[in-house]
């Protein structure tokens, strides 16, 4: 019998754990929730053994393909990381990153296979992720200066979990303003809005 379950998406259950955090209260409530996120954390190590067994798919999934591409493998911020670099990638990435996303995720699936744990992965190829996350900062940006001017919330266009987190990560930078996700995948959308 073939185990056809999936892991939860890390990003999707980031929010969730977000949530939870923001919504426990009390001090032993807050310790609780502390001591279960430390024991959830995988060691280096074990990051790097996740890095590898994503980098050997990758590299099995290019063979098959017929894509030539250097691969490399790191931990990177408590997560693991395989970057693919070369010409001829862009297929492999698709249009608005959403074959990245897919070749994300099966390769998450096949870490998950191979040591019966999620995992975080963050799959890069062409270095796609690091030119996205520089146009949604300047999106994040725009949304917080229309918010500013107006006082009115924008809702920005549904965007991945990837996406999502980027932009969070710019408007939570900035006084003033706050930021949220509403709607359901693949519809999830960010609303940016002044803060309370």
């Amino acid at each position: 019998m073939t185990d056809t379950s999936t892991p939860p998406s890390a990003e999707s259950s980031a929010e969730v754990d977000e949530a939870a955090a923001a919504s426990a209260s009390g001090s032993t409530d807050s310790a609780s929730a502390e001591a279960k996120k430390s024991e959830s954390v995988a060691s280096d190590g074990d990051l790097f053994r996740q890095s590898e067994i994503a980098a050997d798919y990758v590299e099995g999934l290019l063979d098959i393909l017929d894509y030539d591409g250097d691969i490399d493998e790191l931990v990177s911020a408590g997560r693991p990381m395989v970057e693919v670099v070369g010409g001829r990638l862009q297929p492999l990435v698709g249009q608005r990153g959403a074959t990245l996303e897919a070749l994300q995720e099966l390769t998450r699936l096949a870490i998950f296979r191979a040591t019966g744990s999620p995992s975080r992965l963050l799959l890069d190829i062409g270095g796609y992720r690091a030119s996205r996350r520089k146009e949604l900062a300047a999106v994040a940006r725009n949304a917080v200066e229309k918010v500013k001017e107006h006082g009115d919330p924008v809702r920005l266009e549904p965007m991945s979990a990837f996406e999502r987190k980027c932009v969070h990560d710019v408007v939570n930078a900035i006084p003033g303003v706050q930021s949220e996700s509403e709607g359901v995948e693949p519809s999830r959308r960010i609303v940016v809005r002044v803060a309370d």
